[in-house]
């Protein structure tokens, strides 16, 4: 996925993967970050919402 800019020549393939794989699990744990945000975001709006169409409806009745 990346390349191994990080790595001498000499670098020990090893080495490469295991720093990939930390580099991956950072980008993936900042994807995760950013839907976690969205998904409290959304979940806020549909409670705000809930909480609108329940008042509108008592004040109706």
């Amino acid at each position: 996925m990346l390349p191994p800019f990080f790595c001498q020549p000499s670098c020990e393939s090893s080495q490469w993967r295991t720093h990939h794989q930390h580099r991956k699990l950072e980008m993936l744990r900042f994807w995760r970050d950013g839907l976690e945000r969205q998904l409290a975001a959304v979940t806020a709006a549909m409670s705000t919402l809930e909480s609108q169409i329940q008042r509108d409806h008592n004040e109706e009745s």
